[in-house]
């Protein structure tokens, strides 16, 4: 099966609506914490209150945060000239700067926000034109970046269904669907583009504890897309996988490492393992944009961990507040657990630092320029 056979379907689920949620300078988020008893949105009209919805998980996946992050600065952009509309060419790109290290440090691990906050800055500063002609120039990029990553689910969608066409049973772990990007999704790409060309399809959704994306999330999203599904206990996963009920097993990722090591939700590590136990292919779906280039492993990345109220974080009102725990928010699997990853460019199979060099060298590409190439 040729990729570019497979239709892709619209999204199921549309929650960054950047054109049509982009009215009389207010961005439009859809607050994931309330999903899915209540579709609830929220109007920005400054960079603070973005970022205060990135760290409290409200916008959350690496294509959607890096998205929200492009859209804060240019907020931002408007604030400050607003404030000060009559300042210097200097004066302004180093307020900029200082607004993209705010919203770059709101959630760490993912590389597509600092990748986007970086690449926009460049881009500023090294176009010509004044402060407003400049603030118009970030906005031209937020609306690039929309399109090509609705483009790279689109591809991606469309080569990990090719690669993936006679299997029918999937397991995902938390939530990497239309709810994260502004297409089609990453992990759920593929299984809306085999719905699409009439393959039945039936996915198993791990919880994904402690904050249950996949119960909350991708269980809507899937109701939503009419694909049969069932949710399952993290800790359920293995036994599923001993006995043959699962075709292939794919994540989506927060940050892809040069050496193909997968930083994604915490539970992915040991989902990889169980997988390879058991002869199940283990896939990774994300754009380009995930790749980082600077970061040789996944040692070297850091792990968020949550802070606070652990009855919150343990989902459960028994837990005592004093209680201690061990909070990572992500986990990194080893590049030698992949099967195979798949992004806009194709499906590369056991990817390690010498098969990745290539889309190493291009995501490094992408980051230091329009994703659109423009």
């Amino acid at each position: 099966m040729k990729p570019d056979d497979l239709p892709v379907p619209p999204p199921p689920v549309t929650p960054l609506r950047w054109r049509g949620g982009w009215r009389d300078g207010a961005l439009h988020l859809l607050d994931q914490t309330r999903l899915p008893r209540h579709e609830l949105w929220r109007e920005h009209t400054d960079p603070d209150s973005v970022i205060e919805d990135i760290r409290r998980l409200a916008v959350r996946g690496a294509p959607a945060i890096g998205m929200a992050g492009a859209y804060a600065l240019v907020l931002a952009a408007r604030h400050v000239l607003a404030d000060r509309p009559a300042m210097s060419r200097p004066d302004f790109l180093a307020a900029l700067e200082a607004h993209g290290a705010r919203i770059a440090a709101a959630r760490p691990t993912a590389v597509n926000l600092p990748g986007a906050i970086a690449r926009h800055l460049a881009l500023v500063a090294e176009a010509p034109g004044s402060p407003e002609q400049l603030a118009e120039a970030l906005h031209a990029a937020a609306l690039e970046l929309d399109a090509y990553e609705r483009h790279a689910c689109a591809a991606l969608g469309q080569h990990g269904a090719a690669w993936l066409w006679g299997r029918t049973r999937f397991l995902t772990h938390c939530n990497a669907g239309s709810l994260v990007t502004s297409g089609i999704g990453t992990a759920l790409a593929p299984i809306y583009v085999l719905q699409a060309a009439g393959q039945a399809v039936h996915v198993h959704a791990d919880e994904s504890r402690p904050l249950l994306q996949g119960l909350r999330l991708t269980a809507y999203e899937l109701g939503k897309a009419g694909i049969p599904h069932r949710v399952l206990a993290d800790g359920a996963a293995a036994s599923l996988l001993r006995r043959g009920a699962i075709d292939a097993v794919i994540t989506g990722a927060d940050r892809i490492c040069a050496n193909g090591d997968v930083v994604n939700k915490v539970g992915t590590y040991p989902l990889a393992l169980a997988a390879r136990t058991h002869g199940v292919p283990f896939l990774v779906a994300a754009p380009l944009s995930t790749l980082d280039p600077e970061t040789p492993t996944g040692a070297q990345v850091p792990i968020e961990e949550r802070e606070g109220d652990q009855r919150a974080y343990l989902a459960s009102e028994a837990v005592p507040d004093s209680l201690p725990a061990y909070a990572p928010a992500f986990d990194f699997t080893p590049a030698e657990l992949v099967t195979a990853l798949i992004t806009e460019q194709g499906v590369l199979e056991h990817p390690d630092k010498m098969r990745l060099a290539p889309w190493v060298t291009q995501a490094a590409r992408l980051q230091t320029r329009h994703p659109g190439g423009r």
